[in-house]
């Protein structure tokens, strides 16, 4: 059995990852724990767009990927100890559909995944990456409160 496991480092995905290591532990399972981040660097204001520089979107990657390295970081500890073997993926792009793409690729049995995120008014603005990924996988999903 394989499973993916998504985090955003908020409490709800540290309870799917805590959740998934006990399902690992039953069905002796691999695990994968990803996660995604969106960069959007447009900036539009009336009838003007606006792309930053290479140099601005590399600044900001490299934020976005030493932020995301400490959340996969920070979620694999759940795992230390443990038997499972597991793996981290840092990917990005859009999450949901990021997440589908690699668990369709990679075979997985199973993503697990936080009911929520990112809260308020960005989750509004966002969309919700559960429900995306619960509507439109092809696999099983299992959302944690």
């Amino acid at each position: 059995m394989k499973i993916l496991v998504c985090t955003d480092g908020s409490e709800h995905s540290m309870k799917a990852v805590k959740k998934a290591k006990e399902i690992a532990e039953i069905h002796r399972a691999e695990v994968a724990i990803i996660h995604v981040y969106p960069i959007d660097l447009s900036i539009s204001s009336g009838s003007i767009h606006y792309t930053p520089h290479i140099e601005y979107y590399e600044a900001v990657r490299k934020v976005k990927n030493e932020a995301g390295n400490k959340i996969l970081q920070e979620a694999a500890e759940v795992f230390a100890g443990s038997d499972i073997k597991v793996n981290t993926i840092l990917e990005e792009g859009h999450p949901a559909r990021t997440i589908i793409e690699k668990a369709t690729a990679g075979g997985y049995d199973l993503i697990v995944l936080g009911s929520r995120g990112i809260g308020g008014i960005k989750k509004f603005i966002l969309g919700s990456v559960s429900n995306a990924v619960t509507q439109e996988a092809k696999t099983n999903v299992l959302l944690v409160k």
